[in-house]
């Protein structure tokens, strides 16, 4: 798709470890499924609440296999395991056709939005673009973004990664996938 630099489904495999600094914002720490990314992203938790393995505990499946009591305990650590996910899109613009946009959002506008099929958008811009100083082909490289303070790291191959440029202005958008 035009104007999208990255996208991928992410699994959250923990948020706030180092504890929360701020009431109303949550970090999540996240690996991708297709890619294996890492990805460390400020979510506004007031808006946009993530919590950690609630869909997986919830489901029936998982209460059926829990027959016996010494499986008990491990069917449920690996349901916590396996937490919310959802689909992160890092893009250069809304616009479905991949023009870019003049860095206003008019809700009024007519034409449709590439922001409609998500669910929490923020627009920020790439501040720093580092790599591991590792040899040869298992370097990794980290892009970080702000937006408005609240921060992105995605880490991993320096392929999937080929759009980002410092000074850059992205949308990230995200939606929370049932399973």
């Amino acid at each position: 798709m035009a104007g999208v630099l990255f996208e991928d489904i992410f699994d959250v495999k923990d948020i706030d470890p180092e504890a929360k600094r701020f009431d109303r914002v949550s970090r999540l720490h996240c690996e991708s499924e297709s890619f294996k990314m890492d990805l460390i992203l400020d979510v506004n938790s007031q808006i946009y609440p993530v919590e950690l393995g609630k869909c997986r505990i919830e489901t029936k499946h998982a209460l059926r296999v829990c027959v016996c009591v010494a499986f008990a305990e491990h069917v449920l650590s690996a349901a916590i395991a396996r937490c919310d996910k959802f689909r992160l899109v890092v893009a250069s613009t809304l616009r479905e056709d991949g023009y870019p946009d003049d860095g206003e959002w008019n809700p009024h506008e007519a034409s449709s939005s590439r922001a409609d099929s998500f669910e929490y958008v923020m627009y920020g811009r790439i501040y720093k673009i580092e790599g591991d100083d590792g040899p040869g082909e298992a370097s990794r490289l980290a892009a970080y973004v702000s937006f408005g303070g609240l921060l992105m790291r995605l880490q991993g191959d320096p392929n999937n990664l080929h759009g980002f440029e410092i000074d850059k202005p992205v949308y990230l958008l995200m939606k929370k996938l049932a399973f």
